[in-house]
C-alpha cells in the first residue's frame, strides 16, 4: 500500500539557528497529532546532522535537497550520498527543476545520483515535470515519461519501489498561471500508468506520486482527495509551521 507524504522543500532559506527553530517547532506542534501522512522536511545541507538529532525522527523524517553524483574524492564543495546518510537523513531530493535549468543536471548526472542514493539506503524523491511552452504545445505527456524513461525506468523492479516520485508543473511555478486540481489529478494518473506499463500494475498502485505545483493551506484537501496525488512536495509552504500544518492536516 502506497504512502502518503507531505514533504517540504525549505530550497536556500534559513540560517542554521533559524532552521533549527522552526525544525523544533513543528516538531513541538506534531508531538500529540495522530498522523495520517509520513511528515518530511528538506533541509539545506549544514541542518541535517543538528536537525535529525533536535526532532522526533520517527515523527518527522528529514531529507536532503540533493547529494553528488561522485562516491567520494576531489570535488570540492560536494556532497556525497554516504555523507547524507551519515546526518541520520532518511530521503533525498533529486532532479528538481531549479537543479536541472540553474545547474545543468542532465539525466546521466541524475542516473549516478539515484544510484548512489539507492547505495547508501536513502530513498529518493525524484522530480519530474515541463515548463510552460511544452504544456502550451501539449507536449507535456511526452516531455514528462521522456524524462522517467531515461532515468528512474532503466532501475530494476526492486529499485524502482524504492522510490517516490513528485510532479512540479514547472509552468504553474511563479509564472502566475495556474494549474487547476483536475490538471494535477491527470497527470499523476498519467504517471502511474506509464509505471504499470513499465513495471506492472501492482508496482503502480503502491508508488507515491506526490504533487509539487504550489499546494498550499487552501487548496490541499482538494489535492489530496484526488485518486492518484499521494500527497505534496512543498516549497515556501513548509518555512511556516502554521502553513505546513495545515497541509498535513489534510489528509
Amino acid at each position: 500500500m502506497r504512502k502518503n507524504i507531505v514533504a517540504g522543500n525549505w530550497k536556500m532559506n534559513k540560517t542554521l539557528q533559524e532552521g533549527l527553530t522552526l525544525a523544533i517547532e513543528l516538531n513541538d506542534a506534531l508531538a500529540t497529532e495522530k498522523l495520517n501522512c509520513k511528515v518530511v522536511i528538506g533541509t539545506p545541507f549544514i541542518h541535517l546532522a543538528s536537525v535529525t538529532k533536535a526532532i522526533d525522527t520517527k515523527k518527522i523524517a528529514v531529507s536532503a535537497q540533493n547529494c553528488s553524483d561522485k562516491e567520494s574524492g576531489a570535488f570540492t564543495g560536494e556532497i556525497s550520498a554516504a555523507m547524507v546518510k551519515s546526518t541520520g537523513a532518511e530521503y533525498v531530493i533529486l532532479g528538481h527543476s531549479e537543479r536541472r535549468e540553474y545547474y545543468g543536471e542532465t539525466s546521466e548526472v541524475l542516473n549516478r545520483k539515484v544510484a548512489l542514493a539507492l547505495a547508501n539506503g536513502l530513498t529518493p524523491i525524484y522530480c519530474c515535470g515541463e515548463a510552460l511552452e511544452v504544456r502550451n504545445s501539449n507536449g507535456q505527456n511526452d516531455f514528462v515519461k521522456n524524462q522517467l524513461d531515461e532515468t528512474i525506468f532503466n532501475l530494476s523492479v526492486d529499485d524502482f519501489k524504492k522510490l517516490v516520485i513528485a510532479y512540479e508543473p514547472i509552468w504553474a511555478i511563479g509564472t502566475g498561471v495556474t494549474a487547476s486540481t483536475e490538471q494535477a489529478q491527470e497527470m499523476l494518473s498519467f504517471i502511474r500508468s506509464i509505471i504499470a506499463n513499465k513495471f506492472g500494475n501492482d508496482v503502480a498502485e503502491n508508488t507515491s506520486i506526490l504533487y509539487g505545483g504550489s499546494c498550499n493551506a487552501k487548496n490541499a484537501s482538494e489535492l489530496f482527495a484526488q485518486p492518484d496525488i499521494d500527497g505534496g512536495l512543498i516549497g515556501g509552504a513548509s518555512l511556516k509551521v502554521a502553513d505546513f500544518k495545515a497541509i498535513i492536516d489534510a489528509f
